[in-house]
């Protein structure tokens, strides 16, 4: 059985490969905690808020993340498409997110604001009603992706292809044309 942990605030730790393993966080808020050594095995957090932690290169194959905040943290190359499914809800704001991966997750209405999104995997995923809020989404790549409701106005950098991104409803800036024109080799001015 797990050990179960509520309410409590972590601040300054650098984690062990294995310190948070088989542990269930609710209400919890990490400060300033470094994960990057971490790799992660049947751990829960629930309600749980994560403010100026670094998870880069963190494996998290074994995590739920339920109603799970990020704020301004390192996220690099981190695999989140091996999460628990179930109630997958997570929000980022001023994070780094690079090389990171979320094929085929299901993050319908997930929020990404001033965030760093480059060369992410959104391959397969469901990303309706997603916001991108002032992100870069340099060559990050939505093949197969349903993007429908998705707000991208604010973004930039990015490259979508209509014939294999699902995009109706979604929302684009008049100079984001370019990013759904690319591959037409039509110029914009």
């Amino acid at each position: 059985m797990p050990e179960y942990l509520l309410d409590v605030e972590y601040n300054n730790i650098i984690y062990s490969e294995e310190e948070v393993n088989f542990k269930e966080f609710e209400c919890c808020t990490f400060t300033n905690c470094n994960f990057s050594s971490c790799v992660f095995l049947a751990v829960t957090f629930i309600d749980c808020t994560f403010n100026d932690c670094t998870f880069s290169g963190t494996k998290i194959n074994y995590v739920a993340f339920r109603t799970v905040t990020f704020n301004r943290c390192e996220i690099k190359d981190v695999n989140f498409s091996m999460c628990d499914k179930l109630i997958f809800e997570i929000a980022f704001t001023d994070c780094i997110l690079d090389f990171s991966k979320f094929y085929t997750l299901k993050i319908k209405g997930t929020s990404f604001t001033n965030c760093s999104l480059i060369a992410v995997d959104f391959m397969a995923t469901d990303l309706t009603e997603v916001l991108f809020e002032n992100c870069d989404l340099y060559r990050s790549e939505f093949a197969k992706a349903i993007a429908n409701k998705a707000n991208f106005k604010t973004s930039y950098n990015y490259t979508i292809d209509p014939t294999k991104t699902k995009i109706k409803k979604a929302v684009f800036s008049l100079e984001g044309l370019k990013g759904l024109l690319y591959k037409h080799e039509i110029i914009v001015r």
